[in-house]
């Protein structure tokens, strides 16, 4: 199992290692995973032994445990899709296939070539058979007898952290491509837990993957919100970097002005007065808009030095439609300092 015939051996099964091998540990842990995968690779090899008693070749290699953990694979996510890349030619063919069609179609494969050459191509057919199907059963068992959910139980009580029996549930509805299953207990979830950020975070994902984008947008600004209320600003950014990617030109007002203060604070005030600048246009019957023209102002007259710009902001202060009585005289005495430093004459550099 651990020794291989060359450089591009070894390479192809720690490939196929890493493509079939890190989701199963994630799930069983790091208890069950090298004893399924040290076990059948041994089962690999007493298969392909008893297709070829006679044989004096030496087997080399992991491909049998690697072909354990394809059939491991197969019952523990039957519907995940695998993408493939087809090389014809000149031409190359993408395309998305559940494992339910992919992985026995391999397994089939391997079947009809070990029947027919044997070990005349010097590929280890049957050690690939052998491990997937033990591979499937032993997969199998984990999953019936429960073996999987006491290790992760054992995982959760070392790292001293429970997921949420939703947020668990919500997952495996996800996984499960039961989307609107996960949606809908997620969603009563945040309802009761309004700043569970593993449930909202997931329905980001959910709609994501459902390609609902209006509902993605609402997701990840929610998600923001709940970053900054947790004092979690680089996540805020990340937040609002993604609602922007995915086409969103309209975050809620309370969130905005909230990361616009958040860049004012850091004194990043070019960033700030640039969302301030944003958040006004796209809320223009809002009171946040108004307060957002008037920091935009105040920003660009005493910290930017660009009192035209300061004068446009105030301006527009003043001919907001939102009720602004109790911030007419802030708004007149800075339209007169805007204009005074305008006036103002320039003085030369030397």
């Amino acid at each position: 199992m651990f020794l291989h015939s060359g450089w591009l051996h070894l390479i192809g099964n720690m490939w196929f290692l890493w493509l079939a091998g890190f989701v199963l540990e994630d799930r069983w842990g790091r208890l069950i995973y090298p004893v399924f995968y040290l076990a059948a690779g041994i089962a690999a090899s007493i298969i392909h032994a008893w297709f070829n008693p006679g044989s004096i070749a030496p087997a080399v290699g992991a491909s049998g445990a690697v072909a354990a953990l394809m059939g491991g694979f197969l019952i523990r996510f039957p519907k995940l899709k695998i993408q493939m890349l087809w090389f014809m030619l000149i031409f190359r063919i993408r395309f998305k296939a559940p494992a339910y069609c992919l992985l026995p179609l391999w397994l089939f494969m391997e079947i009809f070539y070990g029947s027919l050459f044997g070990q005349a191509t010097g590929v280890a057919h049957w050690a690939h058979v052998g491990g997937f199907v033990a591979g499937a059963l032993a997969a199998l068992i984990i999953q019936r007898t429960g073996l999987e959910h006491k290790a992760n139980a054992v995982i959760e009580d070392k790292i001293g952290w429970t997921a949420d029996p939703a947020v668990v549930q919500g997952t495996e509805f996800m996984e499960q491509e039961k989307f609107d299953d996960a949606i809908a207990v997620l969603q009563k979830h945040v309802a009761a837990k309004p700043d569970a950020l593993d449930a909202h975070s997931l329905l980001r994902q959910l709609h994501w993957r459902k390609n609902d984008i209006p509902a993605h947008l609402a997701a990840t600004a929610k998600l923001c919100q709940v970053h900054l209320k947790s004092q979690d600003h680089e996540a805020a950014w990340q937040d609002y970097q993604e609602y922007t990617n995915a086409g969103g030109d309209r975050l809620p007002a309370t969130t905005w002005l909230e990361l616009c203060r958040l860049a004012e604070g850091e004194q990043n005030y070019d960033r700030a007065v640039t969302e301030y600048e944003l958040l006004a246009k796209a809320h223009p019957n809002e009171r946040q808009s108004l307060l957002a023209l008037l920091s935009a102002g105040r920003l660009s007259l005493k910290k930017l030095n660009r009192p035209a710009d300061a004068l446009k902001f105030y301006k527009a202060a003043a001919a907001s439609s939102v009720p602004h009585l109790d911030w007419e005289s802030n708004i007149q005495a800075g339209i007169q300092d805007a204009q005074k430093q305008l006036q103002a004459p320039s003085v030369p550099v030397a």
